[in-house]
Formats: structure tokens, C-alpha cells, sequence
């Protein structure tokens, strides 16, 4: 039988729905400068996906707590006024979950980016009103400790089994997440992630417009 889209489907957002690595990367940059360290040499592509105080430990693998409780805070203050604004959906995001939710289906965000700077990104780019709940880690108090949490709270809260959801994401955080929590995954191969060739997964789409031969089946009932 063909694979149909099941009727609630999540999304990671950077790599995922939205271009982030333009301004992530210019922020970064912003943040070791004002800590008088170098500009980093690492590969920012390859890191993003868990939080960023977990990718700026990879940036300045050397640095304490000290440092980089400097470079986190470095960092929001760079991304939270002007940094977001580099950032953007990739082509066709905005189209295709319009598609989707005309559909009938149901789209939610599962993100590990903070929920202040997620709403106003996806104001800004017109698609905010398209998902039902943005699930962040600050989403509650205490903080989910994962993408695997919010889903599972997800499940229970829309009393959802596994087999209706899908996670759409790019690395291997989302990968462990859908595993973990028993649903399906569409990996994004234009995000930042360097999942296998060999990883099993229901979907790998190389961008949204290969979202169109599922969609245009008969809507979701």
C-alpha cells in the first residue's frame, strides 16, 4: 500500500521548516568575538538541532561553565534583536503546509528553539497560524528535557496514538526523538543533519516539494 501522510504531523524547525543557519552562524560569530575568542572553525551546518548552550560546547569545547554561560548569553542577545531576522522558510514551506492544513491535517512544532524567538520567527514568515501548538522546551515549567517529552505530552494531551503522528525533522535528535517515542519520521535532506543512507525511515524528501505526490491524494478524513 502507498504511504499516506498521517493525519497529525510535527515539525522541527531549524533545517526543518525554517533556514536558520544564516543567522545561528552570524550570532555564533558575534558571541566568541565579544568573548574575545577566535571565529570558530568548526562546521555550524553539522551542529544545529539540541539547544544551543549543547552546540556552543562543541564551538569552544574547551570553555567552563564560566565561558560559556558568557557565550549563551552573548548569543541570545546577538539572535533575539537582530540575528532571527537572517532567518527564513525554506522554499515551498509555507505553500505546502497551507496544502497540508486545507487537507485536513493537523501540523504542531516539536523544537529545541526557545518559544519567544519560534513565535516571532513564524509570525514574521506568515505561517504561525498554521500550526494548532508550538512545543519548546520552555514551553512548560520544569523545562522539557527533550524532543521525546514533548511528544509524548503531545500524545496525551490530543489523546493521539503513535500511528496517526508523524515527526518531520532533519538530524539525528529527531531520528532518536520519533524512535523514542514509537512514530514515524520524514527526514528533510535540505536541513542540517547527516542522518545514514541506510537509516529506515517512512519518508526522505530532499525538499517540501516532494510533499506534493502525497498530498494529492483524497483529503485527510
Amino acid at each position: 500500500m502507498a504511504f499516506r501522510l498521517p493525519r497529525y504531523l510535527l515539525f522541527d524547525l531549524d533545517g526543518t521548516v525554517l533556514d536558520s543557519l544564516p543567522g545561528i552562524a552570524f550570532s555564533v560569530n558575534e558571541a566568541c568575538r565579544k568573548a574575545g575568542l577566535p571565529e570558530p572553525k568548526v562546521d555550524l551546518r553539522t551542529l544545529i538541532g539540541p539547544p544551543m548552550r549543547t552546540i556552543l560546547s562543541k564551538v569552544a569545547p574547551l570553555a567552563g561553565t564560566t565561558l560559556l554561560d558568557e557565550l549563551e548569553n552573548n548569543f541570545r542577545l546577538t539572535y533575539d534583536s537582530v540575528g532571527w531576522k537572517r532567518t527564513a522558510c525554506f522554499k515551498g514551506a509555507r505553500e505546502v503546509l497551507t496544502l497540508m492544513k486545507s487537507a485536513g491535517h493537523r501540523l504542531f512544532v516539536v523544537s529545541n528553539k526557545p518559544r519567544h524567538i519560534s513565535l516571532r520567527i513564524l509570525e514574521h514568515e506568515g505561517v504561525l497560524n498554521l500550526f494548532e501548538q508550538i512545543y519548546t522546551r520552555d514551553t512548560r515549567v520544569p523545562a522539557y528535557g527533550s524532543k521525546e517529552e514533548m511528544i509524548r505530552e503531545f500524545m496525551h494531551t490530543y489523546n493521539v496514538p503513535p500511528s496517526s503522528c508523524l515527526l518531520v525533522g532533519d538530524t539525528m535528535d529527531d531520528v532518536e526523538a520519533s524512535t523514542a517515542s514509537g512514530i514515524g519520521l520524514a527526514l528533510m535532506e535540505h536541513g542540517y543533519g547527516e542522518a545514514p543512507a541506510e537509516l529506515d525511515v517512512q519518508l526522505r524528501l530532499k525538499g517540501f516539494s516532494d510533499f506534493s505526490p502525497y498530498l494529492k491524494k483524497e483529503n485527510v478524513e
